[in-house]
């Protein structure tokens, strides 16, 4: 095996905007809705297609499918590929929403995997919120009271922040990205959601988006309370670890030209590497000799029976790298 590219799969959608072509690259046409650019995901009627090598044009899902062992390694179960990565272009709020965990949503009419997810923020406009849990003390009562009186937002913790930084959203918890941000997101591969509210916006169809009222309530934990941004954690190897759940690791590594000894080696994986590039250019270089340059934007898969590779970068390059628990 080998790192597998993929075309991305872009999805239009009302709050979206022109920043996953103009600052990441991504391939957009006519309009300002480009919302969504699914990097890497084996969900339902979406399955990443392999953009060049052997594999070029087979489907991750038909790959999993047939070589389930090389690509998932000891997590080999013959299922889909468990994780998913999306860039998302917030160039309006979107709406206050919750995600169901697993055993929610395996109960669900049409079962699906529950969603934890993390959001590594790669560009934010000054003033860009982030409704990131409920404020201390809301519980499922006054939650469903505010929705009721139309103050929704007022019950909502609000956060500022930064480029670089990282948000952890565990199943369960209320939230909303606001307008003016670009963000990469890893989660589970799931594409389930419950909306709260929707900022009394309506479609391109001239209604307003479905809400899932009595849906949310049920799956929100009110013992989440109020999300701050993630402190990255220092590992010997030179990475930060930013989030270590029960579904994924999340981990980053800066890169550059000016520390030559700086650079990330991956061999002997007990699990596949979900790598994306959130700054900069990077190459990636096996020991049997296969070669790959990216630049930023750009994201790769390394099945679990890749030979050892190392990466390396410029620019300060930054990159993040997702696994299996």
């Amino acid at each position: 095996m080998y790192p597998l590219t993929f075309h991305p799969i872009m999805k239009r959608i009302v709050w979206g905007g022109r920043r996953l072509g103009d600052l990441l690259g991504k391939p957009i046409g006519p309009g300002n809705d480009y919302a969504e650019s699914w990097e890497i995901v084996d969900h339902g009627d979406d399955h990443s297609q392999v953009a060049s090598g052997p594999l070029e044009g087979q489907t991750l899902r038909d790959i999993v499918r047939q070589r389930n062992e090389s690509v998932l390694g000891s997590y080999a179960d013959g299922g889909a590929f468990p994780l998913l990565l999306k860039y998302l272009d917030c160039n309006r709020v979107l709406s206050v929403q919750v995600h169901p965990d697993d055993d929610y949503a395996r109960k669900m009419p049409r079962p699906d995997l529950g969603k934890t997810e993390a959001w590594y923020i790669v560009d934010a406009a000054p003033g860009s919120k982030i409704y990131a849990g409920l404020k201390s003390g809301v519980d499922r009562k006054s939650l469903q009271q505010a929705i009721a009186g139309g103050a929704t937002e007022e019950v909502l913790h609000v956060i500022e922040p930064k480029a670089g930084q990282c948000i952890f959203i565990p199943a369960g918890t209320v939230h909303a990205l606001g307008g003016g941000l670009v963000v990469a997101e890893i989660q589970q591969s799931s594409d389930t959601t419950f909306r709260l509210f929707d900022w009394n916006r309506v479609g391109d169809d001239g209604r307003p988006r479905p809400l899932h009222i009595e849906q949310a309530l049920d799956v929100t934990d009110y013992s989440i309370g109020p999300i701050s941004p993630q402190t990255p954690q220092a590992d010997n190897d030179g990475l930060e670890t930013l989030v270590r759940c029960d579904k994924f690791v999340l981990k980053q590594a800066t890169l550059s030209a000016d520390s030559p000894g700086k650079r990330v080696t991956i061999g002997n994986l007990a699990a596949p590497v979900i790598f994306t590039v959130v700054k900069g250019d990077i190459t990636l270089a096996c020991e049997d000799g296969w070669r790959f340059a990216a630049k930023t934007g750009q994201s790769f898969l390394i099945p679990a029976a890749t030979p050892k590779l190392e990466i390396t970068g410029d620019n300060d390059a930054v990159v993040l790298m997702a696994y299996l628990p």
